[in-house]
């Protein structure tokens, strides 16, 4: 079984649209929230800062299965579905009140900031995100 990185994400009123959902676009930041607390906070705490030196994203996609509604914090639940040399894949689901309300995927480039290149992984960055990777590509 993958290892999932758990994040819950208080709602703000500014998340709302005029129908008193989230608005679709606010999804990218509650997954971002959740991404940044696992690369920066989860990473540090593993002893890795490296990601901190810069991280790209290359492509989103969301799929959005229900409205979710002002209340509760929101749980993201992430890991990694795909784990290349200079890239990686960051699958999420987001639960309000236990039941599944979207499905997205972020491809995210290790990024040199100082420098403006992308950079590979390095063996200390793969290390952290291998528990996150499927079984089968933990090799």
């Amino acid at each position: 079984m993958t290892d999932r990185f758990v994040y819950d994400v208080s709602l703000r009123w500014s998340d709302m649209d005029a129908y008193g959902h989230v608005n679709n676009a606010r999804f990218l930041t509650l997954y971002e929230e959740a991404r940044v607390a696992m690369f920066f906070v989860g990473a540090r705490a593993h002893g890795l800062g490296s990601f901190e030196e810069g991280i790209v994203i290359a492509r989103h996609e969301i799929d959005y299965l229900r409205p979710v509604d002002f209340g509760d914090p929101v749980r993201i639940e992430m890991w990694v579905s795909e784990l290349r040399a200079a890239s990686f894949t960051v699958s999420y689901e987001l639960f309000d009140d236990g039941v599944l309300a979207s499905r997205a995927q972020s491809v995210c480039v290790p990024y040199h900031l100082a420098n403006g290149h992308p950079r590979r992984l390095s063996a200390a960055e793969k290390d952290f995100l291998k528990p996150y990777t499927p079984p089968e590509d933990r090799s």
